[in-house]
């Protein structure tokens, strides 16, 4: 549940609307994706649950984003909220998450591609 909120702010450009702490708090989650990815990448024995629990948390956290967008999506189509800079932020943090998510889901069936290509 989305809508187009250039045409509530009567702006296109809603890069504008960001403060240095907005971009901030987005920049929280690449860091925390990178902490998670650099940890697996350090364990060497790390075992398949260990990654896949790894990636289940990674579909949990987009999935608590996405549903915190929607929460403020709806408050702020019911008037409950007039803070856009909290709907923007929210949508933001859901729409990174799902591209990470989306994006390591990609990278997981590259390699169980070219694994399945080999020849023994």
């Amino acid at each position: 549940m989305s809508f187009n909120m250039s045409s509530l702010l009567g702006t296109s450009n809603v890069a504008g609307l960001y403060d240095s702490s907005s971009l901030h708090s987005l920049r929280g989650i690449t860091d925390s994706y990178n902490q998670s990815i650099s940890t697996v990448e350090e364990q060497d024995d790390t075992s398949f649950d260990d990654i896949f629990q790894s990636a289940m948390d990674l579909v949990n956290e987009t999935n608590d984003y996405t549903n915190v967008a929607e929460q403020e999506e709806l408050n702020y189509a019911m008037g409950l909220s007039e803070d856009t800079h909290t709907l923007m932020i929210a949508q933001q943090k859901a729409n990174l998450s799902l591209q990470y998510t989306v994006a390591v889901r990609d990278a997981v069936i590259d390699a169980y591609k070219e694994i399945m290509n080999m020849q023994f």
